[in-house]
């Protein structure tokens, strides 16, 4: 009881949040400060930052060769904190530092709006922070956690009535990136359903004050894609851009293999369970658990990601677990709200659902199955296996350029942690005499074919079931 007081008391104030925010952010800066650049965060963060941090920071309009449609906000804000503290590994995370803080206490809002018993509150907001992709993203440099933290200002601006924080949130979640466009469209979807179904306002819904909102918070994205057009004669895509094949309309074939796909985002790492409970209590319970509270975050958990699931369905690229970071967040929220109200054996089932976040982190599955390694803590052990291969390649005089590799390894050794190493690995053609491999890459069924067919292995690095490889060509 007494434990149950503290906190209650020691969460009354901001001043005290704030340092209990503060203080988590700067142990996962602590923690993650070595974690290399990860995924397509090499092209985002290592090789547009340094675009701009050796060219000119402002010059938005990238080489094609970099240029993939999105604003380069975050290369923008790194080359900024280089220019300041040199190019480091450290000081790109020490970047994400504020924008930690900022969504650990947007979240902190939004549980506290949703659920007024404090500590409820407080349980609320470790059972979704544990969620195994949120989880990863904040140890990774990458523009997730400030498109969440704006897109959490923005809504908590909507739900707490905090009109020019709103705008400010608009203004700048509009300019992170293609996908940040898509979440400032769930907002404006949100804020009108919200008030049209739930509120009910007998006001205009789409008053002066809401358009002008939105009109000044998509002056940037607008400003962005039409300068960018106008220069370049392209938005997304182009012919000869490396990601055109990523862009393209889907067929019927494909876009059912997309909806598949997309579930399987929603259930995997754990998140199964969430669903379990909150499909069970709709069930059970029917009318009595569509509350006001649970209506606006059922409308808010889809239509946050409604423009995004759409893109994403109907594109023939590859869709990512952390695009739908935003509606897991709202519906293990959900899901809380309804268990704590609704059933007796509350702490079994926090319990179940709590182990099973946890335990998704060991999900990995068989190499023949591309998996999501930018949305699970189980890749961690990747980098400094990764440093003990290069090192083994060094010490036996082994050339890296003649040492093939795959996504997102293919690259100059600088763009993932920072050491002035230019040096860069090969495409593999098959027919290279050695090969760096590791089970986080997802690699093609022909590819693992050749491995196995073509390749001994030279060197192996195991660490909790993430492994890198080192192959040699074998004499024919």
């Amino acid at each position: 009881m007494k434990k149950i007081l503290f906190l209650e008391r020691f969460f009354d104030t901001k001043k005290n949040q704030y340092l209990f925010f503060t203080i988590i952010s700067f142990a996962i800066f602590l923690f993650s400060m070595d974690v290399g650049i990860f995924w397509d965060n090499v092209l985002f963060t290592s090789k547009i930052g340094t675009h701009l941090y050796e060219n000119n920071l402002f010059n938005w309009m990238l080489p094609d060769n970099l240029d993939a449609g999105h604003p380069p906000t975050l290369g923008f804000l790194l080359a900024i904190l280089w220019k300041v503290f040199g190019q480091k590994l450290w000081v790109s995370h020490l970047l994400m530092l504020p924008f930690t803080i900022g969504f650990l206490y947007q979240l902190s809002q939004l549980t506290s709006y949703f659920i007024k018993n404090k500590i409820h509150s407080f349980f609320a907001f470790l059972l979704i922070i544990i969620d195994p992709t949120l989880s990863t993203q904040f140890v990774l440099v990458n523009p997730e956690i400030i498109q969440l933290f704006l897109f959490l200002l923005a809504i908590n601006s909507i739900l707490y009535e905090r009109y020019f924080l709103k705008i400010v949130a608009l203004f700048f979640l509009s300019i992170i990136s293609l996908r940040s466009m898509l979440l400032f469209g769930g907002v404006f979807l949100f804020e009108i359903i919200n008030l049209k179904y739930i509120v009910k306002t007998e006001k205009a819904i789409l008053s002066k004050k809401i358009i002008f909102s939105y009109v000044i918070g998509i002056i940037p994205a607008i400003a962005y894609l039409s300068i960018h057009y106008i220069e370049k004669g392209w938005l997304v895509s182009h012919a000869n851009s490396p990601w055109s094949g990523h862009r393209n309309f889907v067929s019927l074939n494909e876009f059912l293999k997309n909806c598949a796909v997309l579930v399987h985002k929603y259930i995997d790492y754990g998140r199964f369970i969430i669903y379990f409970v909150i499909i069970y209590i709709f069930i059970k319970f029917k009318k009595s658990a569509f509350s006001k509270a649970t209506k606006q975050l059922l409308i808010l958990s889809f239509s946050s990601v409604f423009f995004i699931i759409i893109a994403s369905l109907l594109s023939s690229n590859p869709f990512g677990h952390r695009y739908f970071l935003i509606s897991y967040i709202l519906l293990n929220l959900l899901s809380f709200l309804l268990f704590v109200k609704f059933l007796k054996k509350k702490r079994f089932v926090y319990c179940l659902i709590f182990i099973t976040l946890i335990t998704g982190n060991l999900w990995i599955y068989p190499k023949e199955i591309a998996q999501g390694w930018d949305a699970t803590l189980a890749h961690l052990p990747y980098y400094s296996l990764r440093l003990k291969a290069i090192d083994y390649l060094n010490n036996n005089k082994i050339e890296i350029e003649d040492v093939a590799s795959f996504f997102p390894n293919k690259t100059a050794l600088h763009h993932v942690d920072f050491k002035n190493d230019y040096r860069s690995f090969q495409d593999f053609n098959k027919k290279n005499d050695y090969v760096f491999y590791s089970n986080v890459y997802n690699l093609s069924d022909e590819d693992y074919d050749s491995l196995n067919t073509d390749y001994n292995i030279l060197k192996e690095f195991k660490n909790n079931n993430i492994q890198v490889i080192l192959y040699i060509l074998k004499e024919k």
